[in-house]
């Protein structure tokens, strides 16, 4: 069992993030946010994949004044992404955004760092500070580097002209594109801010080498307890994201979803295994079920070494063999392997609903 960090609770909307609460599922849309039809078509289709908070990129007026439109079209509660611009925080603040993504720093003069805080205070809206160690301040860059503690050195001054002005609906980031950097910076984070963290590594890459580097350094860090919601950035389609964001939390049991178990093959395999895998795999994404599915290659040691799971299929030549509970079932056809396997996880699922 994993002892997550306890922090403040940081509400979005309806969402709490922090405070032990369910990790938060985050992405973010890719197209322009002034398209109106557009992002609203992209933002419920991500919440349909599982993403419980999307955010969008405010990079002209246009984008902040579409805020208005975008709310009354998705029910997803809604983040604006900003850079250097404190008139735009204003605009998506008035228009119902339910949070913001701005460094405070960026933005000019106290006075308009007020402004921003005071607006955010009068509707409720909390302030992530967003930290890269691809764009660290001058100053702190020159003192320690691109380096952990140069970007805690960072996250202290956001942090410190929000307090400096009341404001604690505070979320923090800390991303790079080194796994070894981001995972020691919010290491120390988590040990100097009671503020809940948003994990991430930034310009991870690939839809393969991506996920592979987010697995690596956010899976470190939620084992370790740290870390309350989290996007994984990755140079694909954002439903992918929110897709490996959940077998990631899934993996730790921090989230509850279908699970799927499959055999690596070996020179005993007699059917074509992977396009059943894989569409098993695509059955089980639209599902809610708390269900372990297995397919394995064979029937040797199939049904034993996939014993821990609720149902699997073990192929062999022309045929397979279902079993529940790790106890064999039934023979079926190889052609009717899918349709038969299917069968069993809806009868099984509907007497768990019953019972």
């Amino acid at each position: 069992m994993i002892e997550r960090r306890q922090t403040k609770t940081v509400y979005v909307k309806d969402i709490p993030i922090g405070g032990g609460h369910p990790i938060v599922i985050q992405t973010m849309t890719t197209t322009k946010t002034s398209d109106i039809a557009a992002t609203v078509r992209q933002i419920n289709t991500l919440a349909t994949a599982g993403a419980k908070i999307v955010r969008l990129a405010i990079f002209d007026q246009d984008d902040a004044e579409a805020i208005k439109e975008i709310k009354q079209q998705v029910t997803v509660p809604l983040v604006a992404d900003i850079h250097f611009s404190y008139q735009y925080a204003l605009i998506v603040a008035e228009n119902g955004i339910d949070k913001i993504r701005i460094n405070p720093g960026n933005i000019g003069s106290d006075d308009r760092v007020k402004q921003v805080v005071d607006a955010c205070k009068a509707r409720n809206i909390p302030i992530r500070i967003g930290v890269n160690g691809g764009s660290l301040e001058r100053n702190i860059k020159k003192k320690y580097g691109v380096t952990p503690r140069g970007m805690l050195e960072s996250a202290r001054y956001h942090v410190g002209l929000l307090e400096k002005f009341g404001f604690e609906d505070i979320v923090i980031s800390l991303k790079s594109s080194h796994v070894d950097i981001a995972v020691e910076a919010y290491r120390l984070a988590s040990k100097e801010f009671p503020y809940p963290l948003h994990l991430g590594i930034t310009e991870a890459g690939t839809k393969f080498g991506g996920t592979i580097k987010s697995a690596i350094g956010l899976g470190i860090l939620l084992y370790e307890g740290i870390g309350d919601t989290i996007r994984v950035s990755l140079s694909t389609d954002p439903v992918e994201e929110v897709k490996v964001a959940k077998e990631l939390l899934s993996a730790l049991g921090l989230y509850k979803k279908p699970r799927l178990i499959s055999c690596p093959t070996c020179g005993r395999l007699q059917y074509d295994m992977f396009p059943l895998v894989d569409k098993v795999e695509k059955y089980l994404e639209t599902k809610d079920y708390d269900i372990t599915v297995a397919v394995m290659g064979c029937a040797v040691n199939g049904p034993g070494e996939a014993s821990a799971a609720d149902i699997g299929i073990a192929g062999g030549k022309d045929e397979g063999l279902i079993f529940v509970d790790g106890k064999i079932k039934r023979k079926v056809k190889a052609a009717d392997m899918y349709e038969e396997l299917i069968k069993e996880i809806e009868i099984k699922m509907n007497k768990q609903k019953e019972s």
